[in-house]
């Protein structure tokens, strides 16, 4: 059974993958309204066999908006004129986006701020601040 390999972890067989095709609004010519090259790739994330819980979840959590209410994710392409092309852009799509969902994060730690230098950047706030205010104007300056 072949499958998209999304990375060393995750493979999608081709069987939990859903494609329509409809006439697409693209380049195309005299066949833009006679063939049907726009191509949808449909994935239910929700009910894949293929995915750990963990994986769901991030899926879930960077894809949400992308998805249906029923969890299907959605991939759409129309760029090119033909179906074959199409789908292979949404595919490529399609797995571009798993390993960002999946990708995983690094966490940073938030630092100090040395005492040394928040003293130095208060001292030049005081400096500029004596500067401005010998700019100023006097009362004797009237």
């Amino acid at each position: 059974m072949s499958g998209i390999e999304v990375d060393g972890r995750l493979s999608i067989p081709e069987s939990e993958l859903e494609w329509e095709f409809a006439r697409s609004s693209g380049p195309g010519g005299q066949n833009v309204n006679k063939v049907e090259t726009k191509a949808t790739l449909r994935f239910d994330v929700f009910h894949s066999r293929s995915l750990t819980d963990e994986q769901r979840q991030r899926i879930i959590e960077h894809l949400g908006t992308r998805m249906t209410k029923g969890g299907v994710l959605r991939v759409v392409s129309q760029r090119h004129r033909t179906q074959v092309a199409n789908q292979r852009a949404a595919t490529e799509r399609f797995v571009e986006l798993l390993r960002e969902a999946l990708r995983e994060r690094v966490v940073r730690h938030e630092t100090k701020v040395p005492t040394r230098v928040r003293r130095a950047r208060l001292e030049d706030k005081r400096r500029r601040a004596r500067v401005k205010q010998l700019r100023a104007r006097t009362d004797d300056d009237g």
